[in-house]
C-alpha cells in the first residue's frame, strides 16, 4: 500500500477552485453617483505579512516597490481529518472503459476506493487603504456564504469523479494598522476564516475482464438432424453496483471478479 506512487491533485485542485471564487471581484469609484473609474482587485496567494512586508516599499529582489491596494490575498493554513462524513472504507467507486481488445469481449473496468474527507482552511484578506474600498469588497463575498458556497470539483477526470465541495465562512476580523504618524501607509485588513469540506484520494487499478463467453455446440448425429447452437454467457449483477436506485444491465457492466455475481445465459440455434 505505502509506496505506490500516485498523485491525483486532489488538494491542489480544492486550492485553485477556492482562490477562482475571489477572481472577478471588483471596486468601483463614484462620485454623486456616477462611476468614475472600474478596477479588478489583484488576487495572489501568500500569507498576510508577505503584502504588509511589500506595502511598504521593502526591498525584494533589490527592487524597492511598494503594492498597491486594494488587493485581496488567500492562503491554505490547515488541513484536518473530518470523522463527520466518513464512509465504509470497503465501500468502492466503478467505471467500465472499453479495453484495446474489442474483438475478446473483453472490458476495462477501474476500481477506486471512496476518497476520504478532510477540512481544508483557509484565509481570505482583504487589504485596503480606505474603510469603504474594504467594505465594497467584503460585501461582494459575504452574501454568498450562507454560511457555506458549494463549487463542484472534478476529482478523478478518468473515473468521472465528480463531487461538491461546501466552503463555509467561519469568522470575519477586522485590523486597523494605522498609527496615526502620517509616515507610514495606512492598511485596512478585513480577514476571514473559511473551511472547504474536500476529498483526498488514493490510487485506482484497472483490469481488463472477459464480459462474454461463447460456446458452439453441435446436437444430434453427424450426419442426420445435425445442428449448432451458440451458448452465451454474460455476467449478471446482483448488487446496485453504480447506486442509482436499481439493478440493471448498467450494473453488469460494472461487475468485477471480487463481485458476488451471476450469468445471463443465452441459446441461439445457427
Amino acid at each position: 500500500m505505502l509506496g505506490t506512487q500516485f498523485y491525483n491533485q486532489a488538494v491542489r485542485k480544492t486550492v485553485i477552485s477556492f482562490g477562482t471564487l475571489f477572481n472577478n471581484i471588483e471596486l468601483k469609484k463614484t462620485v454623486d453617483g456616477q462611476v468614475l473609474e472600474v478596477e479588478k482587485v489583484p488576487l495572489a496567494y501568500g500569507p498576510k505579512q508577505k503584502f504588509l512586508y511589500r506595502l511598504q516599499g521593502n526591498p525584494v529582489d533589490g527592487k524597492k516597490v511598494a503594492i498597491t491596494m486594494p488587493r485581496i490575498y488567500f492562503e491554505m493554513t490547515g488541513i484536518d481529518y473530518d470523522s463527520s462524513r466518513k464512509t465504509p472504507a470497503t465501500q468502492k467507486i466503478k467505471k467500465s472503459v472499453p479495453a484495446n481488445d474489442s474483438a475478446a469481449n473483453a472490458e476495462s473496468v477501474m476500481v477506486q476506493y471512496v476518497p476520504v474527507p478532510y477540512n481544508i482552511s483557509f484565509e481570505v484578506g482583504i487589504l485596503a487603504k480606505s474603510q469603504d474600498d474594504g467594505l465594497q469588497i467584503l460585501e461582494q463575498i459575504l452574501p454568498f456564504f450562507q454560511p457555506s458556497f458549494n463549487m463542484s470539483l472534478k476529482f478523478i477526470p478518468d473515473m468521472n469523479e465528480t463531487r461538491d465541495v461546501a466552503v463555509v465562512l467561519n469568522s470575519v476580523d477586522f485590523e486597523d494598522d494605522w498609527e496615526d504618524d502620517f509616515t507610514t501607509r495606512r492598511s485596512i485588513t478585513y480577514s476571514m476564516q473559511f473551511t472547504a469540506k474536500s476529498y483526498i484520494y488514493g490510487p485506482y487499478s484497472k483490469a481488463d475482464v472477459i464480459r462474454k463467453s461463447r460456446i458452439i455446440e453441435t446436437i444430434g448425429d453427424q450426419n442426420v438432424n445435425k445442428r449448432h447452437v451458440e451458448l452465451t454467457y454474460t455476467p449478471k449483477a446482483k448488487t446496485d453496483i453504480n447506486q442509482d436506485g436499481q439493478i440493471t444491465v448498467a450494473d453488469d457492466a460494472l461487475v468485477t471478479a471480487e463481485d458476488d455475481f451471476g450469468f445471463n445465459e443465452g441459446m441461439n440455434f445457427l
